[in-house]
C-alpha cells in the first residue's frame, strides 16, 4: 500500500535497539492476557526485545526468573484465557524507594526503558512515579557501583504507556476498561439464570456485584436486565428511599409480574454514610412487603471465565497502540493512558486521569459529602439517565399529554438487541406522553393491520429476550405503500420508529418521498431508523444492534473448535460466518478468535493470495512441530456474505469460485504430512442466544434517544392540527459515528451506500485488518492517521438535580 499525504504507516516506526517490558499489576482482569499477547507480538514485529514481567511490581523488584524475554510462540493461545498468565500482585516493596531502586537496577540490566503497566490507578500511579524517580534512582546505581555512567547515559529515559485493566471501569477519560464487559457478561448470565427461578416461585432476588467505589457494574446490569432498583456509591439516596424502593416493587407485582430484580453495589451507602448491603435490603423488602427474598452475592465469578469478543478486541487495539505510542515517545513526553472513545483508540496523559479520580472522590468523601454526585467513565452519566427513563414510571397526571401516536416495528433478519430497543422505545414514548402502537411483523404486518397499542407492562422482561417478539420480515414497503398509508391514517400514526438491518434505509427513501406524492395528504411523518443486523451492513452507523452478539458466538464457537484439536494433531480450521457481502464478522471475529486470516469481498484475492497463506501457515506449522509445540491456529475468511476459520474465513459471497469448499480442498491438499483440514459453517447460531450486555445496552440508548428525537421533531412540526414535517432531516438515521450517536437525514446517506452488494462504501473496521495480520505475523502496512495525538482529559458533570433524580 503506497503512503499518501494524508496517512501515517507504521513502517517509519522503528523498534530495532529498543526493549519493552509487559507487566499486569493490581487485581486481575479478564482480556489481560489479550492485550499482553498484542505488545509482545506488536513489539517482536516492529523488531523490539519485548520481556514479559512476571508478579507485577513485585517480579521488578525481585528481578532474576520473573524477567525474561518474550518470543512470538510464548503467547500463543492465550487470547482466550481469563486471568493474567503472567502474574499479578500488590507490592509492598515498590510503594518503598529500596524497592524502586531495586526495579531500576533490573530493568537497567536488561536494557529496558520501555514499560507498559497494565492495571488499575494505583498501578499507573506507581508506574509514573517510577518514571519521574529515574533519573535520581539511575544516579544512586552509578554511586552504588551497581551500573557504569555509560549505562546511565544510554537508559537515562523511562518510557511509561498505560492500559486500564479494571472490571470496575472506574478510570476516568475512557467508555470502557479491559474486563468490564467480560465481568457484565458474568453478571447477565447470572441474573438471566436467576430470573427463571424467580419467577417459578415469585421471589425477589437481590444482587450484590462488584463495586466498592465505582457502581458501573451495578448500574450497567441493572440497564440490561430491567431491574426493579439499584443502589450505586455514586449517588447515595434520598432519606426516605426504603418506602420509594417498597412502592416499586409492589407496583411491579400488581401489574402482573412475578418476580423483582434489586442490584446493590458492594459500596452503596445512604446519604449518612452508612452502608447499604444486600442483607439490609433483603430483610427490608421481608419485613415491609412480606415477599420471599433471597440474596445472591456473585463475588469474584465477575473476575473469572473466558474474555468477551469485545475485551478481546479492546485489549488487542490497545497493546498495538501502546506500542505505537511507545515508539513515537520522546523524552519530554508524559506518560501516557490508551483509552477508548466512542470505537477510537485514544491517548491521554496518565496523570490528567488519575488526578481527575482523586479530585472527584475528594469532592465526595471530604468532610463526609455524600450529596456530591461522582462518576468517572464518560458513559455513565448517560446510563443512569436512560435507567431513570426506563425504570421508574411516571403517574398518570405526570405524564406530558401530547395527543401524539408513535409506531414502532422491526425490519429484516431478527438480531439480538432488537427487543431490548423496542423495550426502550415503548416506555420513553410513554413518558413523553406518546400513545405507543406495536407493528407485527414488519411492513409486511403494517399494510396488513397488524397494528396494535402496547403498554408500559406489555414490554416487561424484553430485555433479555432474543429474536424479535413484534416479529420481523424482510418485505419492503415499495409495493404496498398504498396500504400502508391507508393504515397511518386509521391509526393517526404521527412518527415511525423503524429498527433493523439494511432494509431499514430503501422504507424510509421510498417512505419519505413516495407515501406523500401517491396519496396526498398523507402526512409527513417524522421518521428515525436505528441499525440492528448482525452483519452490521448499515450506511451512517460504525455499530449496529445484534454485532456484538453473533460476534461473541463466533468467539466462543472458535475457541470450542480449537480446544477440540488440542490433542496430538495438527489441525487448520476453516470457519464460514454470515454477513453477506459484509466482511465486518469475519474480520472483527477473526480478530478475537485469533484467526490466521480473513478473506472478505471488501478486499478481493485471488489464487496467489490463496497459495501465500497456505504457504504461510505450512511454515508456522513446521516451526511449532520443530520446537516442539502443538500449536493451534484459527483462521476466518470471509468474503462476499459468510466466512471462514481456521486459516481462512470466507464469507459466503465473497468470491463465486473460490467457496467454502474449494478453499478448505485446498488446504486439506496442500497440508498433506503437516496438517489436516476441517470445516463448519455456522449458520444462524449467529443470529439466536439471549443478546450480549452490549447489545442491551446499546439497542436500550439508541432507540432511547431515538424516542426524544421523535417526540421533538413531533412538537416542532405540530401546525394546524396535524404534524407536518417536510424537512430533509425529518427522516433520519441514528448512528454511532467514531465517538458520538449521529442523526444523520437518510437522503444523505444515498452517496455512501453500496446497493448491488448492501455494504456502505466506507467501513471503519477494516482499518483494523492490519492488526489481525500482524498478530498472524504477516507483513502488511497499518495505518496510524488516527493515533499519536495526546488528548486531555474532559468530564462533563451533571447537573446536580438531574443527577439526584435519577434513583
Amino acid at each position: 500500500m503506497a503512503q499518501t499525504d494524508n496517512k501515517r504507516f507504521f513502517e517509519n516506526l522503528s523498534g530495532a535497539g529498543k526493549a519493552i517490558a509487559v507487566l499486569t499489576s493490581g487485581g486481575d482482569a479478564q482480556g489481560m492476557n489479550a492485550a499482553v499477547r498484542a505488545v509482545v507480538r506488536m513489539g517482536i514485529y516492529v523488531g523490539a526485545k519485548v520481556y514479559f514481567v512476571h508478579e507485577g511490581y513485585q517480579g521488578m523488584v525481585d528481578g532474576g526468573d520473573n524477567i525474561k524475554e518474550a518470543t512470538w510462540e510464548s503467547v500463543s493461545s492465550m487470547l482466550q484465557m481469563g486471568g493474567t498468565v503472567i502474574g499479578s500482585a500488590r507490592c509492598k516493596d515498590f510503594r518503598m524507594h529500596e524497592g524502586r531502586l531495586k526495579a531500576a537496577h533490573n530493568l537497567v540490566q536488561r536494557g529496558i526503558t520501555n514499560l507498559c503497566v497494565i492495571g488499575g490507578d494505583g498501578s499507573l500511579t506507581g508506574a509514573n512515579l517510577f518514571r519521574e524517580e529515574w533519573s535520581g534512582l539511575l544516579a544512586e546505581l552509578v554511586q552504588q557501583g551497581l551500573i557504569d555512567e555509560e549505562a546511565s547515559q544510554k537508559y537515562s529515559a523511562l518510557h511509561i504507556v498505560g492500559m486500564v485493566g479494571s472490571i470496575d471501569n472506574d478510570f476516568c477519560g475512557t467508555d470502557m476498561t479491559i474486563g468490564t464487559d467480560s465481568a457484565l457478561h458474568r453478571i447477565i448470565e447470572v441474573v438471566d439464570a436467576i430470573m427463571t427461578t424467580a419467577q417459578s416461585h415469585q421471589r425477589t432476588f437481590v444482587l450484590e456485584v462488584m463495586g466498592r467505589h465505582c457502581g458501573y457494574l451495578a448500574l450497567v446490569s441493572a440497564l440490561a436486565c430491567g431491574a426493579d432498583w439499584v443502589l450505586i456509591p455514586e449517588m447515595p439516596p434520598e432519606d426516605g428511599w426504603e418506602e420509594k424502593m417498597c412502592q416499586k416493587l409492589s407496583a411491579t407485582r400488581s401489574r402482573g409480574s412475578r418476580l423483582n430484580i434489586i442490584i446493590v453495589a458492594e459500596g452503596a451507602i445512604d446519604r449518612h454514610g452508612k452502608a447499604i448491603t444486600s442483607s439490609i435490603v433483603k430483610d427490608l423488602v421481608v419485613q415491609r412487603l412480606g415477599f420471599d427474598t433471597r440474596v445472591t452475592i456473585l463475588g469474584h465469578v465477575q473476575r473469572g471465565g473466558t474474555p468477551s469478543a469485545f475485551d478481546r478486541i479492546l485489549a488487542s487495539r490497545m497493546g498495538v497502540e501502546a506500542v505505537l505510542a511507545l515508539l513515537e515517545t520522546t523524552a519530554n513526553t508524559p506518560a501516557c493512558v490508551v483509552s477508548l472513545c466512542g470505537n477510537q483508540s485514544v491517548r491521554l496523559p496518565l496523570m490528567e486521569c488519575v488526578q481527575m479520580i482523586q479530585h472527584l472522590y475528594l469532592i465526595k468523601y471530604n468532610n463526609n459529602n455524600t450529596n456530591v454526585f461522582v462518576c468517572t467513565c464518560r458513559s455513565f452519566e448517560n446510563n443512569l439517565k436512560t435507567y431513570k427513563l426506563l425504570a421508574h414510571r411516571k403517574p398518570e397526571s405526570e405524564l406530558p399529554q401530547s395527543n401524539f401516536n408513535v409506531a414502532v416495528l422491526n425490519v429484516g433478519a431478527p438480531a439480538a438487541g432488537m427487543n431490548a430497543a423496542v423495550r426502550s422505545a415503548v416506555r420513553v414514548g410513554i413518558s413523553e406522553g406518546h400513545k405507543m402502537f406495536a407493528v407485527s411483523d414488519g411492513f409486511e404486518g403494517f399494510y396488513k393491520g397488524q397494528i396494535k397499542e402496547i403498554k408500559w407492562a406489555d414490554v416487561g422482561g424484553w430485555t433479555g429476550q432474543g429474536g424479535s417478539l413484534l416479529g420481523t420480515k424482510r418485505t419492503l414497503p415499495a409495493k404496498h405503500i398504498d396500504k400502508i398509508a391507508e393504515q397511518m391514517r386509521k391509526y393517526n400514526i404521527n412518527a415511525l420508529l423503524v429498527i433493523g438491518g439494511f432494509e431499514v434505509c430503501l422504507p424510509a427513501w421510498t417512505l419519505v418521498h413516495d407515501t406523500v406524492l401517491t396519496f396526498p395528504p398523507s402526512p409527513y411523518v417524522p421518521m428515525v431508523m436505528v441499525p440492528a443486523t448482525v452483519s452490521n451492513n448499515v450506511p451512517g452507523s460504525d455499530l449496529s444492534i445484534g454485532a456484538d452478539t453473533a460476534l461473541n458466538a463466533i468467539t466462543v464457537t472458535c475457541d470450542r473448535i480449537k480446544q477440540s484439536a488440542s490433542g496430538t494433531k495438527h489441525r487448520v480450521f476453516i470457519i464460514e460466518t454470515m454477513g453477506g457481502y459484509c466482511g465486518y464478522l469475519a474480520s472483527v471475529g477473526g480478530l478475537a478468535a485469533g484467526a490466521d486470516a480473513a478473506y472478505i469481498f471488501e478486499e478481493p484475492f485471488d489464487i496467489r493470495d490463496l497459495q501465500s497463506n497456505v504457504e504461510h501457515l505450512t511454515e508456522k506449522m513446521k516451526t511449532s512441530i520443530q520446537r516442539g509445540l502443538v500449536l493451534r491456529y484459527l483462521s476466518i475468511y470471509l468474503s462476499v456474505c459468510l466466512t471462514v476459520c481456521l486459516c481462512l474465513c470466507l464469507n459466503e459471497n465473497s468470491n463465486e469460485n473460490y467457496t467454502t469448499d474449494f478453499i478448505y480442498q485446498l488446504y486439506s491438499e496442500e497440508g498433506k504430512g503437516v496438517f489436516d483440514c476441517r470445516k463448519n459453517v455456522l449458520g444462524h447460531m449467529q443470529q439466536g442466544g439471549a443478546p450480549s450486555p452490549f447489545d442491551r445496552n446499546f439497542g436500550t440508548k439508541i432507540a432511547a434517544k431515538a424516542m426524544q428525537w421523535i417526540s421533538k421533531k413531533l412538537n416542532e412540526s405540530y401546525r394546524k392540527g396535524r404534524v407536518f414535517a417536510n424537512t430533509e432531516d425529518s427522516a433520519c438515521l441514528l448512528g454511532m459515528r467514531r465517538r458520538a450517536l449521529v442523526f444523520q437525514p437518510v437522503v444523505q446517506l444515498r452517496d455512501e451506500t453500496d446497493f448491488v452488494h448492501r455494504i456502505p462504501k466506507e467501513q471503519w473496521w477494516l482499518k483494523l485488518r492490519p492488526l489481525m495480520k500482524i498478530l498472524a505475523k504477516y507483513k502488511t502496512s497499518y495505518d496510524i492517521s488516527d493515533s499519536g495525538q495526546l488528548e486531555h482529559v474532559v468530564l462533563n458533570r451533571p447537573k446536580q438535580s438531574e443527577a439526584m433524580a435519577a434513583i
